[in-house]
């Protein structure tokens, strides 16, 4: 093989690794494209978490500042009536054993009269 075929087949080498380089340059570029659409959407999804952890923030506060103390007023309140109904039950109980005796006496008085 003469020096001038070696140079032509160390050429055609060389060219062919080039295209080579070149379409792994290709790729390469083609995967920081991806890379960066990537990143891109971490920072989105990490931008919408931060949002969501502050809505759920609020709303934990508002569960406990506000949700919480309206039903703790709520079972106070039915609490109240509880009290109120068991003294009204009371008084209605007594009347009905104070108008059994009233007809149990009169009921004696018509017998002994």
């Amino acid at each position: 093989m003469t020096d001038q075929e070696l140079l032509h087949k160390i050429y055609s080498g060389m060219q062919s690794m080039s295209q080579e380089i070149q379409s792994m340059r290709s790729d390469m570029q083609s995967m920081n494209q991806e890379i960066q659409s990537i990143r891109q959407e971490i920072q989105s999804l990490n931008a919408r978490v931060d949002r969501l952890e502050e809505r759920v923030s609020n709303l934990e506060m508002t569960l406990e500042n506000e949700t919480n103390r309206n039903i703790r007023i709520i079972a106070e309140g039915h609490l109240d009536m509880m009290r109120k109904l068991d003294d009204a039950l009371e008084v209605t109980n007594e009347k009905e054993i104070l108008l059994l005796r009233v007809n149990h006496l009169e009921n004696e008085m018509k017998y002994k009269g």
